[in-house]
């Protein structure tokens, strides 16, 4: 199967200017924990609920952009993969989320370890989350 299948278009995205406390709003209206930073439609980065608390709430003073706490060099994928190349992948970069490209590197989608288990194949999800878990040393 391949991660177009299973890839979740369209992909709500911000840029690096993005205030921290609109990209924090955004994804509790939303419902989601990720949002892939983009420039010219383009990832650069990916901002997550995680890094907002460890990296900006300690030392919030007042807002500011996102471009300093977001995770740069994301990690990306084809939606030609198969799902077990994207498997593989997230075990490799010990990541659980995917931000697909098209061929341009422009963003298409994204694919979670979720979707691989909803989706696709819940035994391989639950391995490659074995994997990422231990090569992080717990939890």
């Amino acid at each position: 199967m391949l991660v177009s299948c299973i890839m979740r278009t369209p992909v709500t995205t911000v840029t690096p200017n993005t205030s921290v406390r609109a990209a924090a709003a955004l994804m509790g209206k939303l419902g989601l924990g990720v949002l892939p930073v983009c420039a010219m439609a383009r990832p650069i980065g990916i901002i997550t609920d995680r890094d907002i608390v460890i990296r900006w709430v300690p030392n919030a003073i007042g807002d500011g952009n996102i471009e300093p706490i977001m995770t740069p060099n994301v990690v990306t994928c084809r939606a030609s993969y198969t799902v077990e190349q994207a498997a593989h992948l997230m075990s490799a970069r010990q990541i659980r989320r995917l931000v697909v490209v098209d061929g341009f590197g422009d963003i298409a989608g994204m694919v979670t370890l979720g979707d691989i288990a909803n989706d696709a194949n819940e035994l391989l999800a639950g391995q490659t989350l074995g994997e990422i878990v231990e090569a992080r040393g717990g939890y």
